[in-house]
């Protein structure tokens, strides 16, 4: 009897670290996309290529912790996230960053709702000028396809997803 409650209480460590680098890996990506997003929500090419370097590390990294259809999920969608992160971190035109930046973040949306994984609340805003949705790590609309002031607040907030501890 023993040796099952020390098996047990082994296997829900286990779990529970192995979840715990998981989120941690989803929130140095969702922190990376952040980074790109402000960039391009402040017309800056240069701190977005920054940011999608940072975020193609993030998402280089070996996705370890998730349950098998949640990495089935993700492996589904690594190589988009991968090849537009590449794309941004390749150019120093804002225009280009933003038009790879509108498939990053369709893609984004889906891991994160399917993962259910952010360990803050992720807002999904949708810029009905662009036809295009981005994520935002705040309520207020800061919209990255758009950085000139009279549309930097075009948009609404059309999901929530909320926190996950």
């Amino acid at each position: 009897m023993k040796t099952i409650k020390i098996l047990s209480l082994t296997f829900i460590l286990a779990f529970c670290v192995s979840f715990a680098h998981a989120q941690n890996n989803i929130n140095g990506i969702t922190k990376a996309y952040f980074t790109v997003k402000n960039a391009l929500a402040a017309g800056n090419a240069n701190e977005a290529n920054n940011g999608a370097k940072a975020l193609l590390v993030a998402l280089s990294a070996p996705e370890t912790g998730l349950k098998a259809d949640q990495l089935k999920l993700y492996n589904s969608y690594a190589d988009k996230l991968k090849f537009d992160s590449r794309h941004i971190a390749e150019s120093a035109d804002v225009n280009h960053q933003r038009e790879h930046f509108t498939s990053l973040s369709k893609n984004l949306v889906e891991v994160l709702k399917g993962l259910k994984m952010n360990t803050s609340t992720v807002y999904v805003d949708y810029c009905p000028m662009k036809q295009a949705y981005w994520l935002s790590e705040s309520p207020g609309i800061k919209n990255p396809y758009y950085s000139d002031k009279s549309m930097a607040t075009c948009g609404k907030t059309t999901a929530t997803l909320a926190a996950v501890k």
